[in-house]
């Protein structure tokens, strides 16, 4: 069976993520240890005892996240001999995730992704002050209208999409008067529902530009190579292995529209059947069901889950 590992972004972590994975393997407690270390922080005490409110600032749950798709992939490579390039056919990462797909496959060391993903967090919340922007998910339109409503909705703010996730989910970015007044049309061109989101920053949106500079430094001064296996980017649905490539892409993804949908169809059209969630929670299995129903989706986040993964893969 052809299959891509994938690995979950903002959004999927819940205190004490990972800690099962820790207490039982020494490899995974590792990888918590090499994070501390990298950000001088305790984010493994954060990330199994939280507070929630703690480990959902930006800043500490985008490192986090990473840290227990990490100790899944280190569990998986040393309990079963597990080579990703042999499983695998791609690997990709919904936002923050991408990092996580990109340290998995060689191409991003991990102390390294730690340290940029923890300035990502901080240069994304520092670039809007709290309160200007906002976020919406738009349910039960497709990407173009959604687009459409977006368009309609800035009136000179900014206001665009943000989150292709998968048919009738796309999430919109931007001011947050824009993002309000897009909630009212996008009821009116007949969405199910338009929400707000519980988001502390407009993520994905033009306003994120301070943002993109900062990590454009940061990563200029990071050695990137080349992926054991070909990464779906986030920004282009499309396969990148060029580490020049991947250095652009993720100065452009703080920016750009997570074309999540697309990138999984995108797999699917290269003969992938299944998708396999390495990580926190079963936020991208459940939008997988949504993109296609023909792809099998299966996941890896707890010490049983990978006992039966390694059993069946």
């Amino acid at each position: 069976m052809k299959r891509s590992f994938v690995f979950p972004g903002q959004g999927s972590q819940s205190v004490g993520m990972g800690k099962e994975l820790a207490d039982a393997f020494p490899v995974a407690r590792q990888v918590f240890e090499e994070v501390d270390d990298a950000l001088g922080q305790k984010l493994s005490a954060l990330t199994f005892e939280g507070p929630i409110e703690d480990l959902t600032l930006t800043e500490n749950a985008q490192p986090a996240l990473m840290s227990v798709s990490m100790a899944v992939v280190r569990v998986l490579q040393s309990e079963g001999n597990f080579v990703l390039a042999d499983r695998a056919a791609f690997v990709a990462g919904h936002s923050l995730g991408e990092y996580s797909a990109l340290t998995a496959v060689g191409s991003i060391g991990l102390a390294d992704a730690a340290r940029l993903l923890k300035l990502r967090g901080q240069s994304m919340q520092q670039a809007v002050p709290v309160g200007e922007g906002a976020m919406a998910a738009l349910l039960g339109l497709d990407f173009e209208a959604a687009e459409a409503v977006a368009k309609e909705a800035a009136q000179g703010d900014v206001c665009s999409a943000a989150n292709d996730n998968a048919p009738g989910q796309v999430v919109i970015s931007g001011h947050k008067a824009a993002v309000e007044r897009a909630l009212d049309i996008a009821k009116e061109k007949g969405a199910k529902r338009a929400v707000l989101l519980p988001v502390s920053a407009p993520f994905h949106c033009s306003l994120m530009s301070p943002a993109a500079d900062a990590m454009a430094e940061a990563l200029s001064a990071v050695t990137l190579r080349a992926p054991s296996i070909p990464v779906i980017c986030n920004v282009s649905a499309d396969i990148v292995t060029d580490p020049e490539a991947i250095r652009s892409h993720l100065v452009e993804q703080v920016t750009g529209i997570v074309r999540w949908r697309e990138s999984v169809e995108f797999m699917k059209s290269k003969g992938v059947e299944q998708l396999v969630e390495l990580g926190a929670g079963k936020v991208l299995s459940g939008l997988t069901r949504r993109i296609d129903r023909e792809l099998t989706s299966v996941n890896a986040g707890s010490p049983a889950e990978i006992e039966e993964l390694l059993k069946n893969i």
